[in-house]
């Protein structure tokens, strides 16, 4: 449940960032844009006197880069946040493209607005271009990180993590039971052993039907014991496999 409230929390974390992204975007487009938006009594008196307090103290508007990547930096927060599924269809040179046409239309777009042409055409083009461009790296933001996050969790298990350098000593006494052991540590396959080398401390199996209990364990106990002339009772109750490797190795073993 815990879990669950952080994710929730995370998302609208991620939405509140790209909601400020792109009320950023709209204040870039109301100031530099502001000839046009007179002329379409578009403008609000208090939004002016905010915006010039705020250039007059931080001199954010000074230059038209700037608002764009105080934009472009909360979009890029917003997208490594993001958790998906990896589409089939996205690759590196889909995002690409993706991101050069953002890149270009976001940023490059600056000179639309200082063209001698009406101010109605100029600007809408410039609008647009910006939004297109801000759409283009969203898109390219979101499977870039999708694609990234799936790339560094390849190990899905996260088996790599859990593993550690287990024993490779073989440890005999004239007691103990030596199981064989193979492991993977670091990306490399390992050959050891589990030296249960004070077996009457007392040693319990336990494992579902068929995951290897007998095979890989109680068979190595009784073949080992019994070479080492310790006597057993072995109740086989269901079938007598375990009885007949008792048997044979007693038989090997009977001096």
């Amino acid at each position: 449940m815990q879990n669950e409230d952080d994710v929730r929390s995370l998302a609208k974390i991620i939405e509140l960032i790209r909601g400020v992204s792109i009320l950023v975007l709209i204040i870039h487009i109301y100031w530099f844009c502001y000839e046009f938006l007179v002329e379409a009594d578009a403008t609000v008196a208090i939004i002016d006197k905010i915006l010039l307090n705020f250039q007059k103290y931080t001199g954010l508007f000074s230059k038209p880069i700037w608002t764009k990547l105080v934009s472009f930096g909360l979009l890029a927060i917003s997208c490594l946040g993001i958790r998906g599924v990896k589409a089939e269809k996205i690759s590196w040179g889909k995002i690409s493209v993706f991101l050069t046409l953002g890149l270009v239309l976001f940023f490059s777009s600056g000179f639309i607005v200082k063209l001698h042409s009406p101010l109605i055409l100029k600007c809408s083009v410039y609008m647009l271009s910006l939004a297109a461009g801000y759409i283009f790296l969203l898109k390219a933001g979101l499977w870039m990180s999708r694609l990234i996050k799936h790339n560094l969790m390849e190990d899905v298990f996260n088996m790599e993590n859990e593993s550690f350098m287990q024993e490779m000593r073989l440890m005999e006494n004239e007691y103990s039971v030596n199981l064989p052991t193979r492991f993977e540590h670091k990306g490399k396959t390992y050959s050891g052993w589990i030296n249960v080398v004070n077996p009457f401390r007392a040693s319990i199996v336990l494992g579902t039907p068929g995951s290897g209990k007998s095979y890989a364990i109680i068979n190595n106990y009784i073949k080992q014991q019994i070479r080492k002339g310790f006597g057993m009772y072995i109740y086989d109750f269901k079938f007598d496999d375990l009885s007949i490797i008792a048997y044979n190795t007693l038989m090997k073993n009977i001096d």
